[in-house]
C-alpha cells in the first residue's frame, strides 16, 4: 500500500494577500474555522468599518453574538494584537480570533493571559493556518487552536476576579475602620493607610512587635499583638515573657485574650477575637468596625508598659 507524505505549502502560493484573498476564501469557507474552534459561525460581514481601520471579518455566532476575525498570514505582532483588542471593543463582541500563519510565544502567552483575565462571558482564540498536499493533491488548510479559552483558564479567571474583588472589599472596609477610629479619637494606627490585605499593622514601638487588626470573610474579626523579629527563638522569648505577665495584661484589657504559640511556625500572636461578622457583612461593618477599634484601644494600653520594659531590648 502506497502512503502519501504531507508536504508543506506556502500559504502566499495560495493566497496573496491577506484582505482580498485569503480574508474573501474564509468568509466562503467559515465552516472549516467553525469546527476547528467549536463555534458556530456564520459571516455577518467582510472588512467591517471600525473607526479608521476595518475588522476583516465580523461574524455572529450559534447565540447572536459578534466574532471579530483578525487574519494575517505572517508572524504575530503587536499591530495586529491591538488590532483585534480595539475590533473586539468598538464593535462590542464577545470573542476574538487571531488566525496566523507564526503565532509568537508571547502572543500565546497573551491571548491565555486574556483568557485567564476578562469576563466569561468574553473569549480570545490563537489559531495557527498552515496549508499541505499529498502527491500531486489540491492543497488542503489546516487550522490549529494554539490559545483559547478552557474550563481551566476560566477558573482561574473566576479566581482572580474574585481576588481582585475581595482586594477592593478589604480597600473600603480598611478606609471605614480607619475613619472610624478617627471619630472614636483612637489614635494608635494614624498615619497608616488602607491595604487589599486581610489585615492592619502598626509597630508597637520596638521592631518585630506589631499591633493588627484582621478581617475574615465571614463570622470575624480580631486585633492581635503580633511578635515576628524574624527570629523564632526571639519571638518565644518575648512571648514567655509576655505570658508571664497574662493577669497584669488582660486586667487592663477588660477579658481574656487567646495566647497563640507554636513551634510550627515562626510568628506568635495573642489574639481577641470578635464575633459580630466579617468582610461579607457590610451591612453591620459600623458596628464590626466600632468594637474592633475599641478592642485596639484596649490592647495597645494593656500592652505597652509590657512592652516597654521587655528585657529583650534592655
Amino acid at each position: 500500500m502506497a502512503i502519501g507524505r504531507f508536504v508543506h505549502v506556502d500559504l502566499r502560493d495560495l493566497w496573496k494577500h491577506e484582505e482580498y484573498d485569503f480574508s474573501k476564501w474564509l468568509e466562503q469557507n467559515i465552516d472549516i474555522l467553525s469546527q476547528t474552534i467549536g463555534m458556530e459561525l456564520n459571516v455577518v460581514q467582510r472588512e467591517k468599518a471600525v473607526g479608521a481601520f476595518s475588522a476583516d471579518l465580523l461574524a455572529e455566532d450559534s447565540e447572536g453574538n459578534l466574532v471579530v476575525i483578525e487574519n494575517q498570514l505572517t508572524a504575530t505582532d503587536h499591530d495586529h494584537l491591538g488590532k483585534v483588542l480595539t475590533y473586539l471593543t468598538s464593535l462590542e463582541a464577545k470573542s476574538a480570533i487571531w488566525v496566523t500563519s507564526d503565532p509568537r510565544v508571547e502572543h500565546v502567552k497573551t491571548i491565555t493571559w486574556l483568557n485567564e483575565s476578562t469576563p466569561v462571558d468574553t473569549s480570545f482564540y490563537l489559531v495557527k493556518l498552515a496549508a499541505f498536499k499529498i502527491g500531486d493533491s489540491d492543497p488542503a488548510p489546516l487550522f490549529t487552536v494554539v490559545a483559547g479559552p478552557s474550563e481551566t483558564s476560566r477558573a482561574i479567571g473566576s479566581e482572580r476576579q474574585d481576588l481582585a474583588n475581595r482586594h477592593l472589599l478589604r480597600l473600603r472596609f480598611w478606609e471605614e475602620l480607619l475613619q472610624k477610629a478617627k471619630e472614636m479619637g483612637v489614635k494608635s494606627h494614624l498615619g497608616v493607610s488602607p491595604t487589599k490585605e486581610n489585615w492592619l499593622s502598626k509597630g508597637a514601638g520596638r521592631s518585630g512587635l506589631h499591633y493588627q487588626y484582621q478581617v475574615w470573610l465571614q463570622g470575624k474579626t480580631a486585633v492581635e499583638f503580633y511578635i515576628d523579629t524574624g527570629d523564632q527563638t526571639t519571638n518565644q522569648k518575648i512571648f514567655e515573657e509576655l505570658m508571664a505577665k497574662k493577669a497584669d495584661i488582660e486586667k487592663p484589657f477588660g477579658e481574656p485574650l487567646t495566647w497563640d504559640r507554636s513551634d510550627n511556625r515562626r510568628y506568635v500572636a495573642i489574639r481577641h477575637v470578635i464575633d459580630k461578622g466579617g468582610l461579607r457583612d457590610a451591612e453591620q461593618w459600623s458596628q464590626i468596625q466600632g468594637a474592633m477599634v475599641d478592642a485596639m484601644d484596649r490592647l495597645v494600653k494593656a500592652f505597652r508598659p509590657q512592652v516597654n520594659h521587655l528585657s529583650t531590648w534592655e
